[in-house]
């Protein structure tokens, strides 16, 4: 089924107005084909270029903007897909941008430009920045009936949301995601930190995968894999910046006892996950569902939030040194609501006292696999 992505206006608003649109995202969470249904509505003034290939790359990488434009021949609007693999990309799109105006550049990254130190000069005021994520509940609501959802929402867990998921047979599910977690998932990374191998990485991430809603350390992540704790958060923020995980802050203003530098972090599809635990078992067979249903609402909750740049960086967990904890809060014009996920709809949960007292601007929700799509609500 072809799912219209929601991030799809929010980009079209924007274009032609002067300046670049940086669309992001996970390998193979479909930047291209995002891409390229834009460009289909501008026909003969549109133009596309696999920055993969050699010789596209180095023309864009002689930043000589007449050329560059010779280059694009009559179209108005260009995708240069997988710029990141581009050398001073940033450099090259603000000389575009502010000697061409009137030609509408898409560049996509599987990695953030910052990851190879690439912006060059700063697009700051010339770029609207976009992160495409895997399939969001959201759009699947808008295509699906909630029983037809319902029936999708163990596969969702064991096998993620990546837009070419959801028509494979189980065992394709699993051989697709293997191909990406082997093949595709380090590539930027080994290529601009210069990362003899991905082994080190993978290592670190079943690590990272095994403590999902957990806090982490840098130290005892470092002792796992070997590496020291600074080269340990150097990889984690490069993980990140490859859109595989992302990091959630403890939320700390009123009480003495709140943790105050904690990190949580969790990844940006469940099969991605399983994929490097090489752990795609029934829910009723695993340990980790409780783990797999809170990363699976947060990224869902965020996924909600996502208007364009990147996700919102107003979420939070919450954690006192006596084990009190809220799973996840969001923060929006002063008021914090507080979720609690259980899968089990039979576990209860109420918001920790001092956290209503010290926080009385909140409002409290429990998720589980009863209301769970009071989520996208």
């Amino acid at each position: 089924m072809n799912i219209q992505r929601s991030v799809q206006k929010n980009i079209e608003d924007n274009l032609f107005k002067g300046k670049v649109i940086r669309l992001y995202g996970l390998r193979r969470v479909g930047k291209t084909t995002l891409s390229k249904v834009i460009l289909e509505k501008y026909g003969s003034i549109s133009g596309y270029f696999n920055c993969e290939i050699i010789r596209h790359k180095t023309m864009f990488e002689s930043l000589d903007v007449e050329k560059i434009k010779e280059y694009f021949g009559k179209e108005k609007i260009v995708v240069l897909d997988e710029a990141q693999n581009v050398s001073q990309i940033g450099k090259m799109l603000k000389l575009m941008v502010d000697t061409y105006p009137e030609i509408q550049i898409i560049a996509t990254g599987s990695s953030s430009f910052e990851i190879a130190n690439q912006t060059g000069e700063p697009l700051v005021g010339r770029s609207f920045t976009y992160t495409l994520f895997p399939i969001s509940l959201k759009e699947l609501s808008e295509n699906y009936t909630p029983q037809e959802l319902e029936n999708l929402r163990e596969d969702i867990l064991r096998y993620g949301s990546m837009p070419n998921i959801l028509d494979l047979a189980n065992i394709d599910k699993a051989n697709y995601l293997d191909e990406i977690t082997s093949s595709y998932l380090y590539k930027d990374i080994l290529e601009y930190e210069n990362i003899k191998s991905s082994s080190v990485l993978v290592k670190l991430l079943k690590a990272l995968a095994l403590q999902i809603g957990n806090e982490i350390s840098y130290r005892e992540l470092g002792q796992i894999v070997d590496l020291s704790p600074q080269t340990v958060e150097k990889y984690i923020n490069l993980l990140e910046k490859s859109f595989i995980l992302f990091s959630l802050h403890s939320l700390s203003r009123n009480l003495r006892n709140e943790l105050k530098r904690s990190v949580k972090v969790y990844f940006w599809d469940l099969g991605v996950r399983n994929s490097i635990l090489q752990n795609f078992l029934p829910l009723d067979q695993r340990a980790d569902v409780g783990s797999l249903w809170e990363n699976f609402c947060i990224v869902e909750r965020i996924k909600l939030q996502n208007k364009g740049a990147f996700y919102n960086s107003n979420n939070y967990f919450w954690r006192t040194t006596t084990q009190q904890e809220i799973d996840f809060i969001e923060e929006k014009d002063g008021l914090l609501t507080a979720f609690e996920f259980k899968f089990n709809p039979k576990k209860q949960a109420k918001i920790p006292d001092s956290f209503a007292k010290a926080y009385p601007n909140h409002k409290f929700k429990l998720i589980n696999s009863e209301n769970w799509l009071e989520l996208v609500k």
